[in-house]
C-alpha cells in the first residue's frame, strides 16, 4: 500500500506589491525587502489554506483573486489568483539553512562586481514611479531644473528606451522656456581632477567614525542615489566635504588638524584631499548641488506635519529653514522666494523668525507671502505685524495659534546652537568663494545627524543635530578597504551598543564615492 501523499499548493499567477506606510525611504537595500517577502511567501500560503490541506479531499480550484496581508516594518498585501490546490507527492521539508554568521573584519569580501552608475534618466524614472517628479521638480532651482531635465532628455536622444513615454512628456512639460544657456554638469571651464583613490588592502585608523554613519540615514532617504548621476566622479570630493561639516572645527579660518584631513579622505576612499581640489570643485559643483538640496527638501516635507512650526533664521549670509521638531534643516539660501515652495510643500504651517541677521524687508514680505508668523525681532516702520501680550516682546501677523508663544524661546535657542556649532564653527570649504557646497553638505550633514539623534532619543530628551555631534564626535574607527567593501571597526562600548540596537550599523550598499562598494560596520 502506498503511503497517502501530502497536499500542495499550486500557484498560477501571483503578484506581491509592497506598501510603505510612513518614513522617507526603502531603506538601504530595497530589493532585500522583496526578497523576504518572497521568501516567506510559502508559509503565508500555506497557513492561508491550512483547512483545504488538511486531509484527503478533492483537488479544489480558488479562481478568485484572494489577498493576503502582512504587517511588518512596512505594510505588505500580497495577491494571487487564480489558486489550484491538488493532491500530489510534496518534497520533503529541508533542514533550516544555518545563519550565515558575520565576515570578520579583516576577512575579505567576494560579490560580483559593482552595479553601472545611475544615469539622470534613471534617476528620474524612478522619481516618477514613486510620485515625487513633480514635486521634486518644483523644489529645484530653475538652473538645475533646466540643466538637468536636459541632460536627461538628450540622453533619451542617445538611447530611447531610457525614459518611459509619459515621464519624458512630463520632462518636456517642465523644461523651462529656452533663455540663456544653463552651466554644464561638471565644469564650466575645468574639467575634474584624478585624486589617488585608496587601494584594496589598505588600512586607516580615522579618528571620527562619525563621518560613516551619516552614509545610513542619507541611504534611507535616498540621497545616495541622487549622487551617482548628478556628480559622477566628483562624488568623491562631495563627501571629503561632508566629512568635513562633521568634524573638528577649523582653525584661524580655514586650517584643520592631520587626523581631520586623514578621517575625510578615508572617508572618501582617497588617499588624500587637496584643498585646491575642494576648492575647485565648490565652483563647478552649483547645478548638482539643487538637485541634492531638493531630495533632501523633499523627503522632509512630505514628512512634515502641518500643525509643527518651522523655524526660520538669518545665518552666513542666508536664511536657514528648519524643522521645529527635530530641528531638521530643511533649506538654506540666500532668498526668501527660494523658501517659500517649501513652506508651502510643508503644508503652509506657521513660522517662528528667530532674531538674527535677516534681510531687509523679510517680515514685510513674509506677511506678503502669506506666512502665519511669531518673531523676537523687532519691527520696523511700516512692518504689518502686531505686538503679542507676552511677557518678553513678540509679535505676530496672520493666524497663529498663540501657545506657540511659550515654545518660542527654547526653539530660538536650539537654532541658535545649531547655528553656531554647524554652521560656523565647522566649515566644509573655507576657501570656497561661492557658499552652494557649503549650505549643501551642512543640509545633508544635519538631516543625518538628526535622524540619529531621532532614533537614540526622541523618547527621552529632545533630540536635535548638535547632540549627534557631540556625543559621536570624538569616536574613532579603524577602516579597511577591500575590493567590494569599505569596513568601518568601531570600539565596543554603550556607544556602539546604542547604535547597533538602534539599526544604525547596517550595511550601506552601492556606496557612489566608494565605486559603489557596500560599506560595513562591525565592533571591535
Amino acid at each position: 500500500m502506498s503511503a497517502p501523499t501530502a497536499p500542495e499548493v499550486t500557484v498560477r499567477q501571483c503578484r506581491v506589491t509592497l506598501v510603505r506606510q510612513g518614513g522617507w525611504s526603502w531603506g538601504p537595500d530595497p530589493e532585500g525587502l522583496v526578497r523576504q517577502l518572497l521568501a516567506r511567501l510559502p508559509d503565508l500560503l500555506a497557513a492561508e489554506y491550512a483547512a483545504e490541506l488538511a486531509g484527503a479531499g478533492p483537488d479544489v480550484e480558488i479562481a478568485a483573486p484572494v489577498t493576503l496581508v502582512v504587517r511588518a516594518a512596512t505594510m505588505t498585501a500580497v495577491r494571487a489568483s487564480p489558486v489550484v490546490v491538488t493532491d500530489t507527492p510534496a518534497p520533503s521539508p529541508a533542514a533550516p539553512e544555518p545563519a550565515a554568521a558575520p565576515a570578520a573584519f579583516e576577512e575579505p569580501v567576494t560579490g560580483e562586481s559593482p552595479p553601472e552608475p545611475q544615469t539622470i534618466a534613471g534617476f528620474f524614472a524612478e522619481l516618477a514611479e514613486r510620485g515625487e517628479l513633480e514635486p521634486m521638480l518644483a523644489l529645484l532651482p530653475e538652473t538645475a531644473r533646466r540643466h538637468y531635465v536636459q541632460a536627461a532628455l538628450d540622453h533619451l536622444r542617445a538611447d530611447p528606451g531610457a525614459l518611459p513615454p509619459a515621464v519624458a512628456d512630463r520632462l518636456r512639460a517642465a523644461l523651462p522656456a529656452p533663455d540663456a544657456p544653463g552651466p554644464p554638469v561638471n565644469s564650466a571651464t575645468e574639467s575634474t581632477v584624478d585624486i589617488p583613490a585608496a587601494r584594496p588592502g589598505t588600512a586607516v585608523e580615522t579618528a571620527s567614525a562619525l563621518p560613516f554613519l551619516l552614509t545610513g540615514p542619507l541611504a534611507r532617504i535616498g540621497y545616495l542615489d541622487a549622487i551617482g548621476p548628478v556628480l559622477a566622479e566628483d562624488a568623491p570630493l562631495f563627501a571629503a566635504a561632508l566629512a568635513y561639516k562633521v568634524l573638528g572645527p577649523v582653525a584661524r579660518g580655514w586650517r584643520r588638524t592631520d587626523a581631520d584631513r586623514g578621517t575625510a579622505a578615508a572617508f572618501a576612499g582617497l588617499a588624500d584631499v587637496p584643498d585646491d581640489d575642494l576648492t575647485a570643485f565648490a565652483r563647478r559643483s552649483r547645478p548638482a548641488l539643487g538637485v541634492l538640496d531638493g531630495v533632501l527638501a523633499l523627503s522632509l516635507c512630505r514628512g512634515h506635519d502641518p500643525g509643527v512650526p518651522l523655524l526660520l533664521a538669518g545665518a552666513a549670509g542666508g536664511l536657514l529653514l528648519a524643522d521645529a521638531q527635530g530641528l531638521f534643516p530643511i533649506a538654506w539660501s540666500g532668498s526668501l522666494a527660494d523658501l517659500l515652495p517649501h513652506w508651502e510643500a510643508c503644508g503652509r504651517p506657521p513660522v517662528l523668525v528667530c532674531d538674527s541677521p535677516l534681510p531687509r524687508r523679510c517680515l514685510a514680505d513674509l506677511v506678503a507671502a502669506g506666512v502665519p508668523l511669531i518673531t523676537d525681532v523687532r519691527p520696523v516702520r511700516g512692518d504689518p505685524l502686531a505686538r503679542l501680550p507676552w511677557r518678553t516682546p513678540l509679535w505676530t501677523a496672520g493666524a497663529v495659534d498663540l501657545r506657540l508663544a511659550a515654545d518660542f524661546p527654547a526653539h530660538s535657542a536650539r537654532l541658535a546652537g545649531f547655528v553656531r556649532a554647524l554652521v560656523l564653527e565647522r566649515r566644509a570649504v573655507p576657501l570656497a568663494a561661492a557658499p552652494d557646497l557649503e549650505r549643501s553638505v551642512t543640509l545633508a550633514a544635519s538631516l543625518s545627524l538628526g535622524l540619529i539623534a531621532w532614533q537614540l532619543w526622541h523618547d527621552r530628551e529632545t533630540p536635535e543635530p548638535v547632540l549627534a555631534l557631540s556625543r559621536f564626535g570624538d569616536l574613532d574607527a579603524s577602516v579597511r578597504f577591500e575590493a567590494h567593501a569599505v569596513r568601518v571597526r568601531i570600539p565596543l562600548g554603550r556607544r556602539h551598543a546604542d547604535l547597533l540596537r538602534a539599526g544604525l550599523l547596517a550595511d550601506v550598499p552601492r556606496v557612489p564615492w566608494l565605486g559603489g562598494r557596500t560599506l560595513t560596520f562591525s565592533g571591535g
